[in-house]
């Protein structure tokens, strides 16, 4: 199957506190956007790349020689807007890898599962675990519930699907005005059954400044660890 990946970054990141859009700051010295073009144009399935920015002239000039990697294209207002319009960009492509240029650091073999289980089951998220207790709160804030953690997972992206299946469910939302948090939100709301692979830590989604600097310290150890001396 031919595989595309759609790369979300149009939003401006209100807690990052800057003016940029988010995806085009910094992360040891590449646009996070940039790494996330990176990782996909790296994986030998992918064939096509498209990204939903706020801006693709200055999405353009930020990612340099990285940008002849990528389709950029304006994204719209909010998420499901952009995924919309690069949904439009892929051209034929049967299986699209939707992701957040906000999680810079995502790794192979996450994407080579979400792959191979959107290809098997037409719909596939990574997860991880709740470790932490999970408390339902009143509207004052006080404790309303303790929430069983046990069927409980976080969702992370890429999410991969057969082209067919995420078109129909935007589809179906558009025309009931009815939308998710996420892709796979949708896909389940149109009755389809996606299918879960394990995500991990260092795909983390970068959303304040401490995030920021968690990630820059992931690329710095990782860093010292490839360089580490062997034997």
């Amino acid at each position: 199957m031919t595989i595309a990946a759609l790369i979300v970054a149009a939003g401006r990141g209100s807690r990052m506190g800057g003016s940029r859009p988010k995806a085009l700051l910094a992360l040891g010295g590449t646009p996070m956007l940039g790494r996330a073009v990176g990782a996909f144009a790296a994986h030998p399935r992918i064939e096509t790349i498209v990204a939903a920015v706020a801006d693709p002239e200055e999405a353009r000039a930020a990612l340099g020689a990285d940008a002849s990697r990528v389709t950029l294209v304006r994204g719209g207002a909010e998420r499901h807007d952009s995924v919309r319009l690069g949904l439009e960009a892929i051209g034929g492509s049967e299986i699209v890898l939707v992701h957040d240029a906000a999680r810079p650091l995502v790794p192979r073999r996450i994407i080579d599962a979400v792959i191979e289980a959107a290809e098997r089951h037409g719909a596939a998220i990574p997860v991880l675990a709740v470790t932490d207790t999970v408390k339902r709160l009143r509207e004052d804030g006080t404790v309303a519930a303790t929430v069983p953690r046990e069927d409980l997972r976080l969702a992370q992206t890429p999410q991969g699907f057969r082209a067919d299946v995420l078109r129909a469910a935007y589809e179906r939302a558009e025309g009931a005005g009815d939308f998710a948090t996420d892709d796979a939100g949708l896909v389940e709301r149109a009755g389809g059954r996606v299918v879960t692979v394990e995500g991990a830590l260092v795909n983390l989604k970068i959303t304040t400044p401490a995030d920021l600097d968690l990630a820059e310290a992931l690329i710095e150890r990782q860093a010292r660890a490839k360089h580490r001396p062997h034997g």
